[in-house]
């Protein structure tokens, strides 16, 4: 028996991205999308598509994406970010999947990240395996403030990181200024992970070692050992300003840690 499969998206803002993002799946089942406030054309992209739109006040990007699971109803979910799209090979693995009828699996998707328009092969950033395509019921996002990723729920269902070689398309930061936004955002909310977990550096060493050493550690390792200048100026920007987003989360823990009590 073909199984069905619910795509899941969350969505604010989205209308560069989400019409290309829907053309990749439209042989799926069901579109599912949980809109926070968009005030552009998303949700009539998304309608035009024949997606099930839903609005939720923003909660965070693990809560976001766990109500958009929660409002599937196929025999499988694929959950995507809007700048994520499908290629025709990894749709065919999943077409292939469905008409199998293997429900106790999970899958993690090999990812092509995109910055300024180029594949980033180098440095860390390819294959990215994300576990992206689950059996309803079997897996949420785990529920952290930034870089949430998907755990499995389910005793009865065995993660496979292997048999999927299509990829996911990630048009992640198409200008420097997007990347910055991100960065800027990102790096708050992982400066609050930091602070509370401890790691505000209070004392000079641990906030030179955080907010120095540790990101230009991070850019050589990434840059010259794992080959990120292979990804040319693109590669080099990339790296550089990855190694400053753990400078500014480090000094946005210490910034709002240091009138804190010890």
């Amino acid at each position: 028996m073909h199984q069905t499969i619910s795509v899941s998206i969350i969505t604010k803002n989205e209308e560069a991205n989400l019409a290309r993002t829907l053309d990749s799946v439209k042989w799926a089942d069901e579109l599912v999308i949980v809109d926070s406030g968009s005030v552009d054309g998303t949700l009539q992209i998304a309608r035009d598509h024949g997606a099930k739109v839903f609005t939720e006040e923003w909660q965070g990007y693990a809560q976001q994406k766990n109500y958009a699971i929660a409002k599937c109803t196929c025999d499988w979910v694929l959950s995507l970010d809007a700048d994520e799209g499908v290629s025709p090979e990894l749709a065919g693995e999943i077409q292939a999947i469905l008409a199998a009828d293997a429900p106790y699996r999970a899958y993690s998707v090999p990812r092509r990240n995109h910055f300024l328009g180029r594949w980033i092969r180098h440095g860390g950033y390819y294959p990215d395996r994300k576990l992206r395509l689950v059996p309803r019921g079997a897996c949420l996002f785990e529920e952290r403030t930034v870089h949430e990723t998907m755990r499995l729920v389910s005793q009865d269902v065995v993660l496979d990181n292997t048999l999927l070689k299509g990829e996911l398309l990630h048009h992640c930061y198409p200008t420097i200024e997007d990347y910055i936004e991100h960065m800027n955002c990102y790096s708050s909310l992982g400066g609050e992970l930091a602070l509370s977990a401890g790691k505000a550096s209070r004392s000079l060493p641990a906030f030179v070692g955080n907010v120095l050493v540790n990101p230009a550690a991070t850019f050589v390792y990434n840059f010259v050992f794992r080959l990120g200048f292979l990804d040319g100026r693109e590669g080099l920007l990339l790296h550089l300003y990855h190694s400053l987003y753990i400078s500014w989360k480090y000094a946005k823990a210490w910034q709002r840690g240091r009138n804190r009590p010890l």
